[in-house]
């Protein structure tokens, strides 16, 4: 995994975090969540105008990662109604990349050195790192197990579309039907809540502005996973979790403060031990 495509993903986890900090602000997620998708549609009809469909091969992958992704968003939304965003996004982020990873040995036949290991447990052990404070004070699992439902549901999709844009044929075919396939998932959650008057345009904006990051951000990710190993790709992009967490400290004064700095030091480590095992393996 070369150092741009290291950059490529980071880059992608830090507009996820912005995204997700936006949405944390929004006085009316569900609705944010269906411009978000919006959004994705609108990205998704302008590449699909420049690019060619994608293989016959993909297109079982882009229906039922379309339906992993709506599930997703439910239980995305169920979660955030029972529990808190600090304790329903670094869980629910924290158990892709472990899960990916082990699948992806026999589902894609991708070895990984030790190192990389070590890295995808280090950033793992970071987003836990995050989410413990909340878990300790969480009293209802019933948040805490749409959680974990939620990080399945990540993991399921992250390796259905690693998978699928590898049989594409262009990277660029299968984001933009992926994107354009989630009209299935907004024009629902459209017509099942509308947004008060007095807000609907503030609302809107900022989901549709999350949208157009957040796809932006997938289809970094999607292009690198063409090519790279899909568990380094997906620890990688989850740093974003630790990204939020640091935009809490420094922008919102969030505490507690030193779990968040040792998190910030797991995921160092992690990306460095990621980042030096390409040296000792050709992937």
């Amino acid at each position: 995994m070369s150092a741009a495509a290291v950059l490529l993903v980071l880059g992608a986890a830090l507009l996820h975090a912005l995204w997700n900090a936006a949405m944390k602000a929004s006085s009316d997620r569900m609705t944010t969540l269906a411009m978000i998708s919006v959004g994705h549609i609108l990205c998704g009809a302008v590449l699909a105008l420049l690019v060619p469909l994608p293989s016959p091969e993909s297109w079982p992958y882009l229906a039922v990662s379309t339906a992993v992704h709506a599930a997703y968003y439910l239980f995305l939304v169920l979660a955030y109604r029972v529990g808190d965003l600090s304790l329903v996004y670094p869980v629910a982020r924290g158990i892709s990349p472990v899960v990916v990873a082990a699948v992806a040995t026999t589902a894609a036949g991708e070895v990984l050195p030790l190192a990389a290991w070590c890295g995808i447990a280090a950033i793992s052990l970071a987003i836990l790192l995050v989410a413990a404070p909340a878990v300790r004070g969480e009293s209802r699992g019933s948040a805490l197990a749409l959680a974990v439902g939620t990080g399945f549901c990540i993991a399921g999709y992250s390796l259905i579309d690693g998978l699928g844009v590898r049989l594409a044929g262009a990277p660029a075919s299968y984001i933009a039907w992926l994107f354009l396939l989630e009209i299935f998932i907004a024009v629902p959650l459209l017509l099942l809540r509308r947004p008060a008057a007095a807000n609907r345009r503030a609302v809107l904006a900022a989901g549709l502005a999350g949208g157009l990051v957040s796809g932006g951000a997938y289809a970094i990710v999607l292009f690198v996973k063409s090519f790279a190993p899909l568990g380094l790709v997906t620890a990688l992009r989850e740093v974003s979790v630790v990204i939020a967490a640091l935009i809490g400290v420094t922008v919102f004064r969030e505490r507690p403060l030193a779990g968040r700095i040792a998190a910030s030091g797991a995921v160092a480590a992690g990306i460095w031990l990621i980042a030096t095992s390409a040296a000792a393996s050709q992937w």
